[in-house]
């Protein structure tokens, strides 16, 4: 008998080693396709950190359905060719339910095309804001699979040339990257500029990671602007700012939601930007909001205040809270838990183990949740869009500064009167 019940206590010892082995390897992989490396290599390695800490939060908080959310990461260096390499084999190979990027939308609109819409994977890009991702989605092309966590510049055009006119910029030089973002965005804040009184001198598109930008900093200064609108990323954008100072160009700039940066300002030099503001796709402050920019930088190492940071760890939440209530890895399902996860009519759910654990208990039993991101509450409407505030910022003794918001009814209100 003695035998027989130390042969039973083993066999049982046994199976609840092997299940908890068998738990701990159970994992639910995600794709990130991020820019790591390249002109926007700062905002893509702070996105992809902020994703990951977002996974962790969950994790701790119990997981989904028992298993861990991973992240099989790959760097697009900027270029949407290697995005779709990359993508084609997340979704190919490593079968991925969803793909968390790109940063840009230069990044993000091939890997949509190109891959995630005809297979009809689920893309969350936390920082992509061309109006031709709204675009795609009205035509029918995404398959209704896209969503992003940032407004569309659309909106952001039309703030950024209200609050030039209101910094007093009468006559501007543009310099945009010349891509489907940096198109985009000076289309939209021309029209409205333009309807607003405001002059543009010139408009002078660049192409990327050139070693120098004097000719084109020439043609901007033609017609003797009283300031320079610079739609860039922080290694191309400094070198351009750098140029344009040298060669006597006035030192009042107007920047677009990627300039906000640290790497920015010092590769420049804060003395020169002391009349320096922008715009960025804002947040209306939750604890969520608190509970990021408390940890954020010693999980990552970086600020909290990096482009891209905050919304990518919202990008992660929300895909993460959406896999639990899919209750599977089947992409449909988890398409139409995208908006479950941000249900207006839920308990709100803010970031943190703790309050993920909450929403998990909430899923566990049936009921809707609302999770309030770092962002602030959110939304997406069919084509997968977000609408919110816009920040408005300054560069002050070296660091950037907020200088007011400019509210949603704001902007639309401003928008229907323009058109």
């Amino acid at each position: 008998m003695r035998k027989t019940i130390l042969q039973l206590t083993t066999a049982l010892a046994l199976v609840t080693i092997a299940s908890a082995a068998q738990a701990a390897d159970c994992k639910i992989t995600v794709g990130l396709v991020m820019e790591l490396t390249g002109p926007a290599g700062e905002y893509g390695q702070a996105g992809a950190k902020s994703v990951e800490m977002a996974f962790r939060d969950i994790n701790e908080a119990g997981g989904v359905r028992g298993c861990d959310l991973v992240t099989d990461t790959r760097d697009s260096q900027s270029q949407g060719n290697i995005a779709v390499d990359a993508a084609t084999q997340l979704v190919q190979v490593k079968k991925v339910p969803v793909i968390i990027g790109g940063i840009i939308s230069s990044v993000s609109i091939p890997i949509l095309t190109s891959v995630t819409a005809p297979a009809k994977i689920v893309q969350v890009s936390p920082a992509s804001s061309s109006p031709t991702l709204t675009t795609l989605g009205r035509d029918g092309k995404t398959n209704g699979i896209f969503f992003r966590t940032i407004t569309s510049d659309a909106l952001q055009g039309v703030a950024a040339a209200k609050y030039a006119v209101d910094k007093g910029f009468k006559k501007l030089a543009i310099i945009h990257v010349n891509n489907d973002f940096g198109v985009n965005m000076v289309a939209e804040f021309s029209r409205a500029y333009k309807a607003l009184g405001g002059t543009i001198v010139s408009d002078t598109p660049y192409n990327e990671k050139q070693s120098s930008y004097a000719s084109e900093v020439t043609a901007a200064m033609a017609g003797e602007p009283d300031g320079l609108y610079l739609v860039s990323t922080p290694v191309d954008g400094a070198t351009i700012a750098r140029t344009w100072i040298s060669q006597g160009g006035v030192q009042k700039f107007l920047l677009n939601d990627g300039m906000n940066s640290p790497d920015f300002i010092e590769s420049v030099g804060a003395d020169y930007l002391k009349d320096a503001y922008g715009t960025s796709s804002g947040t209306s402050p939750t604890a969520s909001t608190e509970y990021f920019t408390k940890n954020y930088k010693a999980f990552s190492g970086i600020e909290p205040t990096n482009p891209a940071a905050d919304r990518s760890y919202d990008a992660g939440a929300i895909v993460g809270l959406a896999i639990a209530i899919a209750g599977s890895e089947d992409p449909a399902k988890i398409k139409d838990a995208m908006y479950k996860a941000v249900d207006p009519a839920g308990t709100p759910i803010y970031a943190g183990k703790e309050e993920f654990a909450k929403a998990l208990g909430l899923i566990k039993d049936g009921k809707p949740i609302r999770y309030e991101g770092v962002i602030g509450p959110v939304a997406f409407d069919k084509f997968g869009d977000i609408t919110g505030p816009f920040r408005l910022w300054k560069i002050a003794a070296g660091k950037v500064t907020t200088d007011g918001e400019m509210t949603t009814d704001d902007v639309n209100a401003l928008q229907a009167k323009l058109q």
